[in-house]
């Protein structure tokens, strides 16, 4: 079973008018594709805004080509069947996000791992044909998963380990925003907001100069219902909750976000994780490996990363105990949703 919608972009609102350079804008224009397994919408006013809407949907389309690991021919498919040990030909792109994603596993202490593939088939998640494993076959496939299964060559190339696998869905798409960003500000649009399906960045504000709401899903209820609405204008949001992709088995749910230490679904006690940051290119593949790396290591140990000031970021987490917790950098353009029954804290 899946359910869409960890950020709920409420395209009604916004703020700065010309935070994204160009002239100034009339409408918004809009396009929805369906990518990297979900639904992703485009708006888009100010400058060249249908060459820019037609370039984020080639390039989107560009990345997930490039990026699957269920499509024969991509290049991580190509990494992936290649003779261990043997160095591949990536190319520029894809090891430069590789090693970034080393980076964030080394940041993360292994919470962050994009050699999960075979873990992640096993449960089923990556083919939609769920199930339980036993821990004995967990136990043999995570011999091979850990950072140090991947090896950067140099000059484009990278080697994998006898039996790694890699994955790059806890980081593809908040690549692809980052993408998204850099074509908006090249075609000078004005006005702008990218919702990748869980994955969001908004350029200035909308048409009537106030910031962007972005809605962020209680993850307790059914979509649609909110936790709280974030006001946003520059940045990038992106949500990991174990109720965006899971399945049911003999009354026990278990969902995607799959804990590196354990090879099961992460018990951390968090339910949702929302990473925001400005919109600065490159802010989007980082919030995108952190909600992910920050959903498996938990409360204590999210803050601690955020307090640390090695990644400058902002959160808002929901817990498993009915809390829910801004950061206070963002505190004031947070407004929790009475509805949802949460104890509201903000956190310094």
């Amino acid at each position: 079973m899946r359910r869409f919608g960890a950020l709920l972009a409420a395209l009604l609102l916004a703020g700065t008018l010309a935070a994204c350079g160009g002239q100034e804008a009339r409408e918004m224009q809009t396009t929805q594709i369906f990518a990297m397994d979900t639904v992703m919408a485009l708006r888009a006013a100010g400058g060249e805004t249908e060459a820019a809407l037609q370039a984020a949907e080639e390039e989107i389309y560009r990345l997930d080509e490039e990026l699957s690991r269920t499509r024969e021919d991509s290049a991580v498919s190509r990494l992936n069947s290649a003779p261990a040990g043997t160095a591949a030909d990536v190319g520029t792109e894809l090891y430069d996000l590789i090693a970034r994603a080393l980076d964030f596993s080394a940041a993360t202490d292994g919470a962050f791992d994009i050699t999960l593939a075979p873990v992640s088939s096993a449960w089923g998640f990556t083919e939609d044909a769920y199930r339980v494993p036993a821990q004995t076959e967990l136990d043999a496939l995570l011999a091979h998963v850990g950072a140090d299964h991947v090896h950067l060559e140099g000059e484009g190339s990278v080697s994998l380990d006898e039996g790694t696998r890699i994955d790059l869905g806890a980081i593809a798409k908040g690549y692809a925003s980052d993408r998204m960003a850099e074509i908006f500000q090249s075609h000078g649009v004005t006005h702008g907001i990218v919702d990748l399906g869980g994955n969001t960045w908004v350029c200035g504000g909308n048409l009537e100069g106030e910031p962007w709401q972005i809605g962020i899903q209680d993850p307790a209820r059914e979509s649609g219902a909110l936790a709280g609405i974030l006001q946003a204008t520059d940045a990038f949001a992106v949500t990991s909750g174990g109720y965006q992709r899971y399945f049911e088995e003999d009354g026990v749910t278990y969902h995607h976000i799959i804990d590196p230490a354990t090879g099961r679904p992460a018990e951390s006690g968090l339910t949702s994780v929302t990473v925001v940051a400005d919109g600065t290119v490159g802010n989007g593949t980082m919030c995108d490996a952190l909600s992910t790396a920050l959903f498996v290591m938990g409360e204590e140990r999210a803050l601690d990363l955020w307090r640390s000031g090695v990644y400058d970021f902002d959160l808002v987490l929901v817990t498993a105990d009915g809390r829910l917790l801004v950061t206070d950098g963002i505190a004031d353009r947070f407004q929790p949703d009475e509805t949802a029954g949460y104890a509201y804290e903000v956190v310094s």
